[in-house]
């Protein structure tokens, strides 16, 4: 008996904080306007996606003095961006990445429950920690957590932003106008919380909202983040996007939900992917290099090679070879503020690995950069995307995919256009929304929003 078909989740990621945006391109528009994210996020919409994701930095990248080439300057803020285009849509779900080693949970809770509020449940949290002492300085507290901390942290601050919203029941709101009497229960929303990061108490001023607590996503990669996703997350945000890695993540993380007494479906893995579309694969095969090139300029590539030389290489031509001195193994990086130092445990290691494939190939620093580190995902016609997209969903390498186009905010019309329909022919992907919240969209239980024994006495 052959195994049904997996429904396909697919979102977008609204680009900027990462190396996939091309700027510069003529078709490019605002990364600021609000016209810019408005259009992104009805295109999604108008595809039938579950759900718009905005990442966000806390601090502008630099190396040697200077601001990231690819980072986008002047980024609104989160909420205030999510908020609008709750107006603008009617069932785009609405992520937002809030980091909480910089924040504190009734801020959050509050602004959460907000937004589920103003757009009918629609809200999601990507939980994200800091790992920097750079990005730290713009906070009071400054400095940075061990990664111990920061977990420990992270896990107390999810469970305190759970208490807060479920401080209201979803019954305490009477509004009788014959007695004058607004609640049910004068003490709604009181909660004390004692613990090891947090000692707060009081009232949370919200109540319930439509999902009764926000959908929740972690994105990281380490144990300590798997395990994170696994006890508490509804969806995780993975940069597995190829075939063979993505099986093993996937098949990881899911077998980790078992001793938390969750199903496997109760936590879904969405991967990042960019994409090239054109009308033949030949033709998104040659596209895919130009965007590639358009991604790396050679300072680009010298700032990435400087992830793991630690060293001050724009004395360095691009389209030279690779240097010849070895990585500074220093405690200080030249990359403040950058997260993919982290994935250079070993720069002599890279070092040397690079250097060979180089010379094997005949690459140059920029070519190096460019093919071990900006191919995109799914290249090729509308129909080989789809195929492939299906493919991996099915084979359990993922439970659909968060799009990362390089150009804003058109780069998602020509997806939403052609492969979708193409996903809706195969029956793996809805025709229109069935539900009206973005638990609806994921197929996520909604929490409980009248605990029994109240509801019994209702």
């Amino acid at each position: 008996m052959s195994k049904p078909l997996k429904q396909i989740h697919l979102a977008a990621h609204f680009p900027g904080v990462n190396n996939t945006t091309v700027w510069s391109d003529p078709a490019a528009g605002s990364h600021i306007e609000f016209s810019s994210f408005a259009h992104f996020a009805r295109t999604a919409e108008r595809a039938k996606f579950d759900f718009l994701f905005l990442a966000e930095g806390l601090r502008l990248r630099e190396q040697g003095g200077q601001i990231y080439d690819l980072d986008v300057v002047g980024r609104p803020d989160t909420f205030t961006v999510l908020a609008a285009l709750a107006a603008v849509t009617e069932r785009l779900g609405l992520t937002g990445t809030i980091n909480s080693t910089f924040n504190e949970p009734y801020e959050v809770a509050r602004q959460f429950a907000s937004l589920d509020h103003l757009s009918g449940g629609r809200s999601a949290w990507n939980v994200v920690t800091s790992w920097d002492a750079f990005t730290g300085e713009n906070f009071r507290r400054g400095g940075f957590l061990p990664q111990e901390h920061r977990y420990s942290r992270a896990k107390e601050f999810l469970a305190t932003v759970h208490e807060l919203v479920d401080s209201w029941h979803g019954d305490e709101i009477l509004a009788d106008p014959d007695t004058g009497a607004f609640l049910r229960d004068a003490k709604a929303g009181s909660f004390v919380h004692t613990g090891q990061h947090f000692d707060i108490h009081g009232q949370f001023n919200v109540p319930r909202s439509p999902q009764g607590r926000p959908v929740i996503f972690q994105a990281g990669d380490s144990d300590e983040g798997r395990e994170f996703a696994a006890a508490g997350a509804d969806a995780i945000f993975s940069r597995y996007a190829t075939l063979d890695a993505g099986q093993a993540f996937y098949t990881d993380v899911k077998n980790r939900l078992a001793k938390y007494g969750r199903r496997k479906d109760q936590l879904l893995i969405l991967p990042a992917a960019s994409f090239v579309l054109a009308d033949t694969d030949a033709e998104a095969e040659d596209l895919a290099k130009q965007v590639r090139r358009q991604q790396v300029s050679g300072a680009t590539a010298l700032k990435h090679l400087e992830f793991v030389w630690n060293r001050d290489l724009s004395s360095y031509d691009p389209d030279g070879p690779l240097p010849d001195i070895d990585p500074d193994l220093g405690e200080s990086h030249i990359a403040r503020g950058r997260a993919q130092v982290r994935m250079y445990r070993d720069p002599l290691a890279t070092a040397r690995e690079w250097r060979e494939l180089a010379a094997a190939r005949g690459w140059s620093i920029r070519d190096l950069v460019i093919e071990t580190g900006n191919r995109q995902n799914f290249v090729g016609s509308p129909r080989t995307v789809a195929r492939t997209i299906n493919e991996y969903v099915q084979a359990d390498a993922s439970d659909g995919f968060i799009l990362v186009p390089h150009i804003t905010p058109t780069g998602l019309d020509a997806f939403a256009d052609t492969v979708v329909p193409l996903l809706q022919e195969q029956g793996v992907f809805r025709a229109d929304y069935e539900g009206t919240t973005l638990r609806d969209h994921l197929g996520l239980a909604h929490p409980d929003t009248v605990p029994a024994d109240r509801a019994a006495a209702s």
